[in-house]
């Protein structure tokens, strides 16, 4: 019997349970080394190589799991995902207790109601912090208080008007939220871990953005090692800060390590499933066909065409995503940061992108996993990367000649079968 692939099976529960510990890691922008170093660095310690390194930087909590620490003249591939998530931050407490947020990345009607987890920095102890749970996001009380013009739809929720709910009730309202030390700033989490949905292989939660990148990074790396590692190719698993408000954290990475190939892992969209854009005519990527490859940006089509290779080479399925400018992903940091690279993103579709019910499935995660981890292994084969990369460039001044004629042939043999 033949075995099933690993991206055609369900994800086993060990594995899922550490795709949950990363996605809901306290990370915030700014803030992620709870991913990075508490999720992150002892799932590495497990597997990695004595050789391999860990680079750790001043200014972010992005850190590189090295394959060949200090080999600069090795040929390096950069994999990049990103451990921060979009957050809620406070703006100010009222004199009726309640504290005012803004809303972030997030649109405020999708906050309503939900649970969140609150991060306060020790105002008697800069840099320690604590949390607590229990509040909600909340902007209108009660049906009863909102305009006319909210109930039937004509008018939104304001991002000014979001507040979080602590029930704080009695006397002196707002001393009671003062005495807890809150202050501007302090980032307010979603509060709900992943978990498996209703349809086979389907999981929904918050922060799938993107701790989902982190983990098929962390996987790609494990698989790698245990496939023996790689002898020609020096192999930077990256996981950056910043990227929810300008990518930032990945291009320092980038800046610093100088990667001759960096291959951004992100989440993308179900356009199929999106409602309401059917006229946009946007490409028909999917959950559950599998992981997403950009063109287009700044993508390197050599690369692409190593990864394609790598996917029809183990039957692993593959969507086409389409960029203009820019990627919108960690796959634009080295051209950000002025360092030469063959670039691309890979990605796996989802539904309800930054609300608390972004929803994936694990046969699309799974599909990114065991494509990098072939690309990287394949790439390892070839005896000299860089000269390749570049006497690649495609050449569409040599191009083959496709007329309708063409269709002649198999029109014939179509007829025959």
């Amino acid at each position: 019997m033949t075995k099933a692939k690993p991206w055609s099976s369900p994800m086993p529960e060990d594995q899922f349970e550490f795709m949950r510990n990363i996605l809901k890691a306290p990370s915030p922008v700014g803030l992620e080394s709870a991913m990075t170093i508490g999720v992150l660095k002892p799932h590495f310690d497990n597997f990695m190589p004595k050789s391999w390194t860990m680079h750790q930087f001043i200014g972010n909590a992005g850190v590189v799991w090295d394959s060949h620490p200090g080999e600069d003249d090795r040929f390096s591939v950069m994999l990049v995902g990103h451990a921060d998530k979009i957050r809620m931050q406070v703006r100010k407490i009222g004199s009726d207790g309640k504290v005012y947020i803004n809303s972030d990345s997030f649109l405020p009607c999708t906050l309503l109601g939900h649970e969140v987890t609150v991060f306060s920095e020790d105002p008697e102890t800069p840099g320690q912090y604590r949390s607590f749970t229990g509040g909600t996001v909340e902007a209108m009380g009660a049906i009863h208080f909102s305009d006319p013009a909210q109930r039937t739809g004509e008018k939104g929720i304001r991002p000014n008007s979001l507040y979080l709910d602590l029930q704080i009730y009695g006397e002196n309202k707002a001393d009671q939220v003062k005495r807890l030390g809150l202050k501007p700033g302090d980032p307010i989490l979603l509060n709900r871990p992943i978990r498996r949905g209703f349809s086979p292989d389907t999981f929904y939660g918050a922060y799938l953005d993107n701790g989902l990148g982190c983990f098929v990074t962390a996987e790609v790396a494990r698989l790698v090692v245990e496939a023996g590692g790689t002898d020609r190719i020096r192999v930077l698993y990256a996981i950056a800060s910043h990227e929810e408000i300008g990518r930032f954290g990945s291009r320092i990475l980038a800046g610093a390590l100088v990667p001759d190939v960096l291959i951004g892992i992100d989440v993308n969209h179900d356009y199929v499933a999106a409602p309401g854009i059917g006229d946009r005519n946007m490409q028909p990527l999917e959950m559950g066909k599998g992981f997403t490859l950009t063109t287009g940006a700044i993508v390197s089509e050599q690369l692409n065409a190593r990864i394609k290779t790598a996917a029809a080479s183990e039957g692993i399925p593959m969507q086409i995503d389409v960029s203009g400018r820019d990627t919108g992903t960690d796959g634009m940091a080295s051209v950000l940061a002025s360092v030469d690279s063959a670039a691309t993103s890979v990605g796996f579709p989802t539904r309800n992108m930054h609300t608390i019910s972004e929803s994936g499935h694990t046969g699309d995660v799974l599909a990114a996993i065991h494509v990098l981890k072939s690309t990287l292994l394949a790439m390892d084969r070839e005896e000299d990367l860089k000269q390749a990369f570049q006497d690649s460039h495609p050449r569409l001044d040599q191009t083959t000649t496709l007329t309708h004629r063409g269709f002649e042939k198999l029109d014939k043999k179509k007829a025959k079968q």
